[in-house]
This record gives C-alpha cells, sequence and structure tokens, in this order.
C-alpha cells in the first residue's frame, strides 16, 4: 500500500487554522482582552426572513408522506437552477439551467473540478491567492506556475506570452487581495486561454459586492469566454451561506476540449460522486433570489460595504497603502513600518486585540500585507479601526 506522497508538499497546517491556534492562545494567555476578529471571510449577519421562511416550509415538507423529498437530481433542483439562471439574466448574462450544477459550495466544487483533468497539466496561479487553488493542485501533483500580482500593477496580473499554461485560475474580485479586472483585462485572459486551448477557473464568490458597472460580474460578459471558462459561485458571501451550505457551478456547453464534453464529464462525476445539496437548503437558497430575499440581502451586503468604507476611510487618514474595499469585502493594506506578514500579525494582536490575516499565507508576493475583512459586525469594525486610529495615527 502506498500513501499519496504530494501530501508532504503541503504546508502542515491550513493557515486559517493557524491563525485561529494563535487567537486561542492570545486569549487564553489574556482572557480580559477584547478580541476584533477580522480575519477570517465568515459572515456575521443571519441569514435574511426570506430564505429561513422556506427552509421552515421545506423543513414541514419533509415530515409529510405526501411532500417528502428524497434524492434530489444531481444538477440540483430545477427550481433552484431556474431561479439561479435567472439571476444571471438581471446583470445581463445568459446561462442555460442545464448549465448551472448547484453544490456545497465553491471551495468544493474547486477542488472536485480538477477530477476532469490530467495531472500533467500545467497549472497557472496568482500570487497571491486563496490557498486552495495551490494545495488541491499540490494534492494531484500537478506543475504550478504563478503570475505574480504586486502593488506595481494593482495586484491584477495579465497574461505573459512566455508562459504556457492548460489551467488557469482567476477570482475576481480577488481573495484576499480585493481587486477586480475590468472588461478589457478580463478580455486579454480569455484571448490569451482560448488562443492555447487552457481553461479558465473563474471563482465568482464576491461579484455581489461590486458595486462599479464598469467591471463584470460574470466572465461570461466576455465574448468568448464559454468556449474556455468555467464559472464558480457561492451563496457563503451573497446570501449568509457560510454556515448553511450551498453554492453552484456553470460548466458551459461550448467548453470542450480533446473532442469531449467538459459539461458532460462534471454531470458524470458529479452523478458517481455526489448526492446533491438537501432539498431545505436549496428552497432556501432559490428564495435568496426571489425579489424579497434580493432586497433583504441588498440590505445585509450594504452593512458589509459600508464596514469595507470605513476600513478604507481609516486607511486614507493613516496614509496606508492598500487596494479593494470598494467592490469587495477584502481590503489589503501593505504592513507599516515594513513589518513582515506574521511580525504585524502579532504586533497588533498584542496592541489592539485586532486579528486579520498575514498576506505571506497567501504566497511569497503577500509578504508585507495585511488583509482585513468586512464581514465582522459593525461594531468589531469600528472599535478596531479606533485602536488603528491610536496605534498607527
Amino acid at each position: 500500500m502506498k500513501v499519496n506522497k504530494n501530501y508532504a508538499a503541503l504546508e502542515k497546517s491550513y493557515l486559517f487554522s493557524e491563525i485561529a491556534g494563535k487567537v486561542r492562545e492570545f486569549s487564553a494567555k489574556y482572557p480580559d482582552r477584547k478580541v476584533y476578529k477580522m480575519g477570517i471571510g465568515d459572515v456575521t449577519l443571519p441569514l435574511v426572513p426570506a430564505v429561513t421562511q422556506a427552509m421552515l416550509s421545506a423543513a414541514e415538507e419533509q415530515g409529510n408522506a405526501k411532500t417528502f423529498h428524497g434524492y434530489g437530481p444531481e444538477q440540483g433542483y430545477a427550481f433552484l437552477r431556474d431561479a439561479i439562471s435567472s439571476y444571471y439574466r438581471s446583470f445581463g448574462v445568459s446561462v442555460d439551467s442545464d448549465e448551472i450544477f448547484v453544490s456545497d459550495g465553491a471551495k468544493s466544487d474547486l477542488g472536485n473540478i480538477l477530477d476532469l483533468f490530467d495531472a500533467d497539466n500545467t497549472v497557472l496561479i496568482p500570487d497571491p491567492v486563496y490557498p486552495v487553488y495551490v494545495d488541491t493542485n499540490r494534492m494531484a501533483g500537478r506543475k504550478i506556475i504563478f503570475a505574480d500580482a504586486l502593488e506595481s500593477n494593482g495586484f491584477l496580473p495579465m497574461p505573459d506570452e512566455r508562459q504556457e499554461a492548460d489551467i488557469i485560475y482567476i477570482c475576481s474580485p480577488n481573495n484576499p487581495t480585493g481587486a477586480a479586472y475590468d472588461r478589457p483585462q478580463l478580455a486579454n485572459w480569455v484571448q490569451y486561454a482560448n488562443k492555447r486551448g487552457a481553461v479558465i477557473l473563474y471563482d465568482a464568490a464576491y461579484e455581489s459586492f461590486i458595486g462599479d458597472p464598469s467591471l463584470p460580474r460574470s466572465i461570461y460578459e466576455i465574448e468568448g469566454a464559454k468556449e474556455c471558462a468555467i464559472e464558480f459561485c457561492s451563496f457563503s458571501k451573497t446570501a449568509g451561506f457560510t454556515g448553511t451550505r450551498c453554492g453552484y457551478t456553470v460548466v458551459p456547453f461550448a467548453l470542450k476540449r480533446e473532442a469531449m464534453s467538459l459539461h458532460d464529464m462534471w454531470l458524470r462525476r458529479q452523478s458517481t460522486k455526489f448526492n446533491g445539496v438537501s432539498y431545505v437548503v436549496q428552497k432556501g437558497a432559490a428564495a435568496a433570489f426571489s425579489a424579497e430575499g434580493l432586497r433583504q440581502i441588498a440590505e445585509n451586503i450594504s452593512v458589509y460595504r459600508e464596514n469595507a468604507r470605513l476600513i478604507c476611510a481609516t486607511l486614507d487618514r493613516l496614509k496606508i497603502w492598500y487596494t479593494g474595499g470598494q467592490n469587495s469585502p477584502y481590503v489589503w493594506m501593505k504592513c507599516p513600518d515594513r513589518r513582515d506578514s506574521f511580525t504585524f500579525f502579532d504586533f497588533l494582536l498584542q496592541e489592539t486585540g485586532v486579528v486579520g490575516t498575514p498576506g505571506s499565507g497567501f504566497g511569497k508576493n503577500g509578504e508585507g500585507f495585511f488583509r482585513l475583512t468586512a464581514f465582522s459586525d459593525r461594531d468589531t469594525v469600528s472599535a478596531a479601526m479606533a485602536e488603528f486610529q491610536r496605534l498607527f495615527a
């Protein structure tokens, strides 16, 4: 018996597990100190009434023999896929309901989609980046090359014709940097992928935070994207489903490689390895896209946007460089006094109780930077920014 030795190439612990451990140690040492958690991208506002009412009703259906639902369709129930398709149409994108696959979240699908690709493919990943992209490919032993995201390019790397890649990861608005591609920039990536026959894995988990109409909310707003891109999205940040778990992936009919349909391959994979998201959760997810659900969710998102505005306003006053915040729940700031990321993390926690995420945990180009999230409650953000003002003024 042999184990998968690619796991030996991974860091010993997941980034956010390491941060949680540091915070636990701090709280145990200083039980009377207040901790302001702005590190992990977990939402704090509850599910909206339209969602919870739909879930309660669905739970009652499950307790009645006449309305009970067992195994559902592998792609998700039609009522939810139709609602997602309608949501895409609301910002001008046409996606067929049968191109949509409902899952338990974008993170799962971003890892599972790799089942469709040979291990010999070369993967292009921006640096810094959400660790899941890197780790899932290291687990499979794929060759990884990096696109440098730097302060000089606004943390939005563009295609390099000298790099040959088969699988390309793009997250916009980006986690961790909060930077978002405009349409011409994204069009360059689509052209690059189509020229090489590569596939773009496009993470749109934060699309609902885009307020600037010049920025695309879906890669399918770009001509030619359906021939080269798979899009992943989640209800976690849009509707607060971090503890409820639901997301969706779009695999267009037009996406084919080596005379094989990636849509059909993904359907075969899901029907073999996945039994679907519960009926109760899917009814709640569909309610999130109802007129009342969208209105209520917009109110929650406005709270997080205001939190991001407060963070940015504080950093502006303190003349600390950052990106993100305007069309993203993440603010990516430069560590003051040229501190390295983990030194700054420890310093900030010790001096103020504020918890963020060290940029170096997202890759080598994250060194010297720090991520703050706007998903905390308003009192936490206000208090944390008051501590910033006190410490760095």
